[in-house]
Formats: C-alpha cells, structure tokens, sequence
C-alpha cells in the first residue's frame, strides 16, 4: 500500500470527500506510475480519481464494526510518535 493513503474507515468525523479524493488520487498515481500525467492521458487519470472515490465513498458507508470510532488526533498523535522513534536514529 501507498505510504501515502491513510485508513478512512471508523473515524470520528467519517472520511470527507477531500480525504476520499485525495486516497484516490494516491492510488491512481501509484498505478499509473506518474504524478503528472500528460495531457494525452489526463482525461483517463481525472476519470479514473472520480470512478475509484466513488467506489471508495460506498465501500465506507457499507462497512460495519462493532469498534469504537477512532479519534483523528489521538491517531496522528501515535502517527508522529511512530515518525519520530523511527527516525530518532
């Protein structure tokens, strides 16, 4: 996976549109093997973002859990601790 695309799922808020847009734009980029895409190409890139959000934004109103909602910044809280323990050294 993308180091990039961070879990949507079971949040408190739940996943804006922004962040679905942004996961699919990673992706995208991931696949394709290009951040810019040529103008030739940019048409398929913008459809694809657009057909994988959409996909995305479904997929997380469908999932269930029984788990308690995480906390955005409890998470990027570990997040940073994880970053700095990782490159302390």
């Amino acid at each position: 996976m993308c180091r990039n695309i961070r879990t949507l799922h079971n949040f408190d808020p739940p996943a804006s549109r922004d962040e679905v847009h942004a996961a699919a734009v990673q992706y995208v980029r991931k696949i394709s093997g290009t951040t810019k895409p040529s103008a030739a190409n940019q048409a398929a890139f913008d459809q694809a973002v657009d057909e994988i959000a959409h996909i995305t934004r479904h997929l997380l109103e469908d999932l269930v859990t029984t788990a308690p909602p995480k906390n955005r910044e409890a998470e990027a809280a570990k997040a940073r601790a994880r970053a700095e323990l990782r490159y302390a050294r």
